[in-house]
Parts: C-alpha cells; sequence; structure tokens
C-alpha cells in the first residue's frame, strides 16, 4: 500500500535499500550497478529503483533528501510499510581530521548530533546512535578486500549546514569525530527503534583542515568505489536472489 511519500506497492522494494541523498544519484547508481531496473517512486521527485546486482541479488536504492526530517520520513515508511529490514546510506561528508583525506571512505560506527531528534521518544538522558554491527564489519571487511582507503568511527550529524561559529567543527574534532553529515542520526534511531539494520558509508569530499573540496562533478560523480563496497555488503544482506 502507498503511503503519503512513496507510491510503491508491497512487494516493490527489496529487504535491502542503498541511500543516497541526491535523486540523481539513486538513478545512476541504478542505471550503472543495477540491472532489469524498475521505478517504483518518484514522488516529490525522491527516485526509488529495485533491481538486480551483477550477482542476481534483488537490491533498492531510493534518494533520501537532506537532513534528519528527510530521511527520517523515508527510512520509517520503508521500515514500517514496505518490509525493508537494512538501509545502508551512501552519501558525502566533511573530514574534521587531518589524517583523513578527499575521496576517502568512513564507515560510521556512531552519530553524535546537535539536533532535538529524540525528543519525541522523551528520554531521560542522552540517546547514543549506532550502526547494526553485523552491517559494519561486512563493510568493512568489503573495503578491506576492494584495498580501499578508510576509517571507522563516530561521525557527526548537524542540523546546520552553514553555522555561525566557525569553530563548532573543531570542538567536535577534538572529540575524535571522524567528519560531518546531516542524516546519520535519524537513521540509526529509527532502525534501532523498529529493530531495523542501518548503516552509514561516507565519501571524504570536504577536509576542514586544510579547505580542500572536490569539484561538484567529483561530488556527483566520484563515489563508485564506496557504492561498490556498499552493493557487497548489501547482498550479504538481501533475501532474493535469482
Amino acid at each position: 500500500m502507498a503511503t503519503p511519500h512513496i507510491k510503491a506497492e508491497k512487494g516493490d522494494f527489496a529487504n535491502v535499500v542503498l541511500m543516497p541523498g541526491d535523486p540523481n544519484r539513486a538513478k545512476r547508481i541504478a542505471e550503472k550497478y543495477l540491472k532489469d531496473i524498475k521505478l517504483v517512486n518518484d514522488v516529490r521527485g525522491m527516485l526509488a529503483y529495485t533491481g538486480y546486482t551483477e550477482n542476481g541479488f534483488r537490491l533498492s536504492v531510493m534518494a533520501s533528501g537532506m537532513g534528519h526530517p528527510s530521511i527520517g520520513i523515508y527510512s520509517h515508511e520503508l521500515y514500517t510499510e514496505f518490509d525493508v529490514d537494512t538501509i545502508i546510506r551512501v552519501g558525502t561528508c566533511g573530514s574534521y581530521q587531518p589524517y583523513i583525506n578527499l575521496k576517502d571512505i568512513l564507515v560510521c560506527m556512531t552519530s553524535s548530533t546537535d539536533s532535538n531528534w529524540t525528543a519525541q521518544h522523551d528520554l531521560h538522558g542522552t540517546y547514543s546512535a549506532f550502526a547494526d554491527f553485523q552491517l559494519l564489519k561486512a563493510a568493512e571487511q568489503a573495503l578491506i578486500d576492494l584495498d580501499l582507503p578508510h576509517h571507522v568511527g563516530g561521525i557527526f550529524s548537524a542540523d546546520v549546514f552553514y553555522d555561525w561559529d566557525n569553530t563548532t567543527w573543531q570542538k567536535w574534532a577534538k572529540m575524535n569525530i571522524m567528519g560531518v553529515e546531516m542524516e546519520s542520526y535519524a537513521l540509526y534511531t529509527n532502525a534501532a527503534i523498529y529493530r531495523k539494520r542501518a548503516l552509514t558509508m561516507l565519501t571524504v569530499t570536504d577536509n576542514f583542515n586544510n579547505n580542500e573540496h572536490l569539484t561538484a562533478d567529483e561530488r556527483q560523480n566520484g563515489l563508485g568505489f564506496m557504492i561498490r563496497a556498499a552493493i557487497r555488503t548489501a547482498e550479504k544482506f538481501a533475501k532474493e536472489k535469482r
């Protein structure tokens, strides 16, 4: 049954979904890495496709949009209405650490935040959002097998992109946080409350220490190594194979 934000029907999604932020990136991933793809959602331009990997595993790709509210909506509906049990976010980030280079891949074990996301759960404390360990372990092994430069650790999921305080990142860097993005905390929290799996894998596009940046074209098209590792990871958790 369709939801307010996804027009697909039961069975249209595979149990594992790769989730980039950008709808155009979702389209490119589906067209380049999957076979026999089917468009299963285009509501609000948030494109979703289901197809088969080179090894025959059924896999879906869907855009999340930007920020906690957007990925919070889509992950909630996928987990609760479409029998999805695993979401792997594949995105980009800025690095806070001098030893992390442009195009390195981050595997996010935990997510810290300045968001008020968990206020809805009325917790008497600070919730620590975390990835699924089996997913994380499989992702790291895929990156090792592909001999790709990567780092495993904590990420900061911000609600603010243009921060008035230009020293905020330095404070998180001192806490050994690898870098910053804007979605993982909501994703990990939704996965926890619905007893599902989630993991964030990120390609570094900016470095706060030396002010290096990838170009817009490199950001859009330079994630191929991470996507291959994410697909290898996804295949280990896919329930359908033709």
